[in-house]
């Protein structure tokens, strides 16, 4: 039988983190694939670097507070102060977009979040909207 852990997933492409966005409304997986992360939802395929796991937890203890999620798709802005607003920035360690794949670079603010949950480094809120995000 297997152990809790490995039921949640172990960041591999055989087994990968099953995740659950911050409001719960849909069900995704991620893992890691070299030096990128793969975000599955659905059919659709993101990529970011994945760099992102420590960079972003880094970026919220230099906060020191809650930081909203403000997710939004790469063609939308991002609300000033956000999590997506830094994983676009050129003021972020990539000195740009986390995400890879032209298109589909946005949503870094959905995706990452719960992922850094799992791992440990972040505290969540799970309200139907407008969640934050805060470093442990």
């Amino acid at each position: 039988m297997a152990d809790a852990a490995s039921a949640q997933g172990e960041g591999t492409k055989e087994n990968p983190w099953r995740l659950k966005t911050a409001p719960g409304s849909s069900d995704y997986t991620m893992y890691r694939d070299g030096d990128e992360l793969v975000c599955q939802v659905g059919s659709t395929q993101l990529r970011y670097r994945g760099s992102a796991i420590d960079d972003l937890a880094e970026w919220l203890r230099s906060q020191g507070d809650w930081v909203p999620l403000g997710a939004a798709d790469e063609q939308k802005p991002a609300a000033d102060g956000t999590v997506e607003a830094w994983g676009r920035s050129e003021a972020n360690p990539v000195g740009g977009w986390y995400g890879l794949r032209k298109g589909y670079r946005g949503r870094f603010g959905m995706y990452l979040p719960p992922l850094l949950e799992r791992l440990g480094l972040v505290e969540l809120t799970h309200d139907a909207r407008n969640n934050r995000v805060r470093a442990l």
